[in-house]
């Protein structure tokens, strides 16, 4: 699929409306979230000069102190702390910020940020996220009876509320086993020593129940997309990963033209009317078969790819969210790839302990 060739000059300021958006996910660590990627792409938009708010919940989150993307930050209570602790400090910031769109981008965050929705509207504050039922349908927990449902291939899996349970979880899902965490983290264990270590530390983490996964070998592919709600996909955009942290997050990739992947895209934005962006990681077997291994009802960290790539969902889905139209989106650049790099973000100390002391910057 050959790129947009059209290029037009972006307004200036004075001729595109202000606007204010909130971000979360801000933490570019080596498993890095979504937020400063959405950032990125969201400032190409054409449509509207933009403020950007990042909300942290950490002082260290890199995101903060990155000035040139973002203008403001206020941290937030944990997600644990519940809707009401979320919907006061949102209330407090909406006081300060005319915000008009918020963008969450973390799996643990977003029950709340769903619930709140209709509140948050009342605030001023404009969201496009997934339902409930959706959210708890594309659970890890319940990923394989979300296939078998649907039609699409998934892993046998089952959930672990014990370490007691691994052995027979490998007699009946085989050696490798992969276990994850209910929202992030995973590991690849060969034996049953390596299984009950990465138990105590997923746990230790990410609480219970894990879940235990067969293993699948294959070619590791990433899709992210754009769902209307009504059952379109308004944007798909496919990704094979070119390396692979020890955690397994991509670390670089390449966009790739493969009418299978969209079209398996497209048929679960249908089956689900998803609401908003989501990622599909996916296997290709040696024998050309493709099996969902996890369904992410948000942006990916890699999701810059997709507005360098020539179609730009996180500008998409702040139309979505202020009710303006969107048109589905074709054409991308295929071969168009990303490379992750580290480097040292220089702050001050004083901006670093006015987050820890006050919760904003």
């Amino acid at each position: 699929m050959p790129p947009p060739t059209s290029r037009f000059p972006l307004p200036t300021s004075e001729t595109r409306p202000r606007l204010t958006v909130a971000v979360t996910g801000l933490n570019a660590t080596d498993s890095p979230g979504p937020g400063v990627a959405v950032i990125r792409a969201l400032r190409e938009t054409t449509d509207f000069d933009l403020r950007i708010i990042g909300l942290s919940y950490e002082a260290l989150e890199p995101g903060i102190y990155l000035r040139e993307l973002v203008d403001k930050t206020y941290q937030l209570p944990y997600p644990s702390a519940g809707t009401a602790a979320l919907l006061a400090r949102l209330a407090h910031i909406r006081e300060r910020e005319a915000v008009a769109v918020l963008i969450p981008n973390f799996d643990a965050e977003l029950f709340n940020f769903i619930k709140l929705a209709p509140e948050l509207r009342a605030l001023g504050i404009h969201t496009f996220l997934p339902t409930l039922e959706q959210l708890e349908a594309r659970d890890k927990l319940n990923l394989s009876a979300f296939g078998a449902a649907h039609g699409f291939g998934t892993p046998a899996s089952r959930p672990l509320h014990s370490a007691f349970e691994l052995t027979a979880a490998a007699e009946v899902l085989g050696w490798p086993l992969v276990l994850k965490g209910r929202y992030y983290d995973a590991a690849v264990v060969h034996s049953l020593a390596q299984a009950e270590q990465a138990f105590g530390r997923l746990s230790g983490l990410w609480g219970v129940p894990l879940i235990a996964q067969q293993f699948v070998a294959g070619q590791e592919i990433n899709i992210a997309g754009l769902g209307d709600g009504h059952g379109r996909a308004l944007s798909v955009v496919p990704m094979r990963k070119l390396t692979i942290t020890d955690r397994g997050k991509a670390w670089a990739g390449i966009t790739l033209e493969d009418e299978a992947l969209l079209a398996l895209a497209r048929r679960f934005a249908e089956a689900t009317r998803w609401r908003g962006g989501f990622e599909l990681e996916l296997i290709r077997t040696a024998a050309d078969e493709l099996m969902i291994l996890e369904i992410n009802p948000r942006f990916p960290a890699w999701i810059y790819l997709t507005a360098a790539a020539g179609q730009n969902q996180p500008a998409a889905l702040l139309r979505l969210a202020l009710g303006l139209p969107v048109p589905t989106m074709e054409d991308y650049a295929v071969g168009k790839m990303f490379v992750r790099y580290a480097w040292d973000l220089i702050t001050d100390h004083t901006e670093f302990q006015q987050v820890a002391a006050l919760g904003e910057l």
